[in-house]
């Protein structure tokens, strides 16, 4: 998974907001924290303290300066800005949820902000930061998908979408895997039947992932497991015109023929390989 430095090429308004910290507040504003108690002060002395505190890597005290933007100037320019950087400080510290929550409410606030498509794609990155493994659990991959899609239906022409349909390609190769990974457990438990379901989702749903190949060469072995060769041959034959040359092609060439394609030297090689492995496992 990318990790958040992936996200850094595309923050130009954060990096623009961010310059003003680099100059010095007075003493007794640079010395506040968020155990203070309560005081009045302008809206960008607390947004330019929030930037400090956040560049410091003390996101609790950035979230609580920027807070007090939003609380003690809700009407200004700087409140808008600073819900959207309480939204990244919690980004920054893993806080998804939280950032989620506090994105959701700028969208509803501010549909028409200059910076909308940021917020529906820091959303996004939010949901996309938390997919799991293909092991586990994929929901958060289709709420992640469902967000990443979108940002490139509404912002089609930003850099954001461009990332976004990216990430979108992996996050549906990523479901495709957890579907292969589950066909190749039911294969082998012997439950070809429950296999083929899964593989047949794949070649259907996700064709332009990188497991169509592997899942049509599945479908060719739990066919012939069940002694369904038409339908194992048919499969073949797809396999073969959209990835000639593989060697999932070539397996299922060798499965349905008993003539291995490979050179002579290759399959000398596969075979010393394949007694290797068994010695080991």
């Amino acid at each position: 998974m990318p990790g958040k430095s992936s996200l850094s090429n595309l923050l130009s308004n954060t990096r623009v907001w961010a310059a003003g910290a680099a100059l010095l507040l007075l003493a007794s504003c640079s010395s506040s924290s968020s155990d203070d108690i309560y005081v009045e002060r302008p809206a960008e002395e607390f947004y330019n303290l929030g930037l400090i505190y956040l560049g410091e890597g003390d996101f609790a005290a950035a979230a609580s300066n920027f807070d007090e933007v939003e609380r003690q100037h809700p009407y200004s320019v700087w409140a808008p800005r600073a819900q959207l950087m309480t939204a990244y400080t919690h980004y920054q510290a893993d806080s998804y949820d939280e950032a989620i929550n506090t994105l959701d409410r700028f969208i509803q606030l501010h549909p028409g902000h200059q910076d909308i498509a940021y917020a529906y794609y820091l959303k996004a990155i939010s949901y996309y930061e938390q997919i799991a493994d293909v092991e586990r659990d994929q929901s958060m991959t289709r709420q992640a998908m469902a967000a990443l899609d979108e940002v490139v239906a509404r912002f089609p022409d930003t850099s954001y979408a461009r990332d976004a349909a990216l990430k979108l390609d992996l996050a549906q190769d990523h479901l495709a895997g957890q579907h292969m990974s589950i066909g190749r457990y039911y294969q082998r438990q012997g439950e070809h039947l429950a296999a083929i379901n899964r593989f047949q989702i794949v070649v259907r749903d996700f064709q332009t992932t990188t497991h169509v190949a592997e899942a049509l060469h599945r479908l060719v072995e739990s066919n012939l497991a069940l002694g369904i060769t038409d339908e194992a041959q048919a499969t073949a034959a797809v396999l073969g015109h959209n990835y000639p040359g593989t060697d999932w092609y070539l397996d299922s060439y060798a499965l349905l023929t008993g003539q291995d394609l490979r050179p002579v030297e290759d399959r000398e090689r596969r075979s010393w390989i394949s007694r290797v492995w068994r010695s080991v496992f």
